[in-house]
């Protein structure tokens, strides 16, 4: 008897802590914060809508529209080594230093992926 009573203990143990449990990763990207500027990609089959994109710096939302195919975003600034990835359609925020980043599809969508870039100018 007190073997099932502790075997019962254990079970909910173990769902009482995976309830606790969560994923910051999209906790954080599903917040919506308020900013002063956004930026909106829309993303089409091997294509943005944009060659270039231009902010001022500071906290910026970044809002990616799949206007057709399915889409993720990478913006990868040269020198900071820090990426701002948004690998499905919505929107993060995102404080941007004055640069030059480039815009890159992260999701392989066919054989015009690799041509699927763009930039980002922060003035």
């Amino acid at each position: 008897m007190k073997r099932i009573v502790l075997q019962i203990l254990g079970l909910f143990f173990v769902v009482v802590l995976a309830a606790c449990g969560g994923n910051e990763s999209d906790d954080a990207q599903s917040e919506q914060v308020e900013t002063d500027e956004t930026v909106t990609i829309k993303a089409l089959n091997w294509h943005f809508d944009e060659e270039e994109y231009i902010v001022p710096s500071g906290e910026t939302t970044i809002e990616l529209i799949n206007e057709s195919g399915n889409h993720g975003i990478i913006i990868r600034e040269a020198n900071s080594g820090e990426d701002v990835v948004l690998n499905k359609q919505g929107s993060t925020v995102a404080t941007l230093a004055p640069g030059e980043y480039e815009i890159i599809c992260s999701i392989p969508c066919g054989s015009g992926h690799t041509d699927m870039t763009a930039t980002l100018v922060v003035t």
